[in-house]
């Protein structure tokens, strides 16, 4: 298992494409830490892993609190002795306007939770990672922040923020033995598709690259491989994870 014994955080881990990671990092063989806002799906998902013979712990962390991204590093390493990875999942997408009609606090929030919130984890594992023999770290951007969308110029700017972010560590760190990575999801059915019609997703995953939406699970699998020795030449990379949306 590519992942054996590796201590890896994952945020935003109570549903979704965090959930996914979590599982799928624990199948490969890492003891994982759980960590949202979320504390119900954040435990559930502790659960799903014990289940399947893998080892979890849960942490509740608000990404956009400063002291809560030392707080995880920390409760990873007193909890299970290390820190080798960290998957920086954690975002929130609000409601969509035009730019001139963007409200002020769906701004502020956004990038708090997106761009701030990323930077107070990487400046935490990074610190981390630095001075204990490295690691890998693998932030979740966006189709959205690679080429423009209508309507989420807030999101959109937040996950651009990410990949900036993501190369610059990835330049800064590698003489330290940190390799940081990002993937770039397309459309994924997640819970936000929950109280969607069967003929609305039929709708929208015509609009999709291949007819369908991607899943979590898919998502999963190329975080766990930018997180393993398999990608060790692969640094700074965004990768598009979107069924080739981004290559019209």
């Amino acid at each position: 298992m590519r992942l054996q014994e590796r201590v890896i955080t994952v945020t935003g881990a109570a549903s979704g494409i965090g959930r996914a990671i979590a599982v799928q990092a624990a199948k490969e063989g890492a003891k994982v830490v759980v960590s949202d806002v979320d504390e119900t799906g954040g435990a559930q998902t502790v659960d799903l892993i014990e289940a399947d013979g893998g080892t979890a712990a849960f942490l509740r962390t608000d990404i956009s609190r400063e002291d809560d991204a030392q707080a995880l590093v920390d409760f990873a390493v007193e909890t299970y002795g290390r820190l080798d990875g960290c998957a920086n999942n954690a975002g929130i997408a609000l409601a969509s306007h035009p730019l001139h009609e963007t409200p002020t606090d769906l701004w502020l929030k956004t990038q708090a939770v997106n761009a701030t919130g990323t930077f107070f984890q990487l400046r935490a594992q990074l610190a981390y990672l630095a001075k204990n023999g490295g690691g890998a770290i693998v932030n979740t951007a966006s189709l959205a922040g690679i080429t423009p969308a209508v309507g989420v110029t807030a999101y959109a700017a937040s996950k651009f923020a990410v990949i900036g972010l993501t190369k610059q560590a990835a330049l800064e760190y590698v003489g330290k033995g940190v390799r940081v990575n990002a993937i770039a999801p397309g459309v994924i059915r997640t819970p936000i598709f929950d109280n969607s019609s069967p003929e609305e997703m039929a709708a929208f995953e015509a609009l999709q690259p291949g007819g369908r939406l991607g899943e979590p699970e898919e998502m999963a699998t190329v975080v766990c491989f930018l997180l393993s020795d398999e990608a060790s030449y692969v640094n700074g990379a965004i990768l598009n994870a979107d069924m080739g949306a981004t290559a019209f």
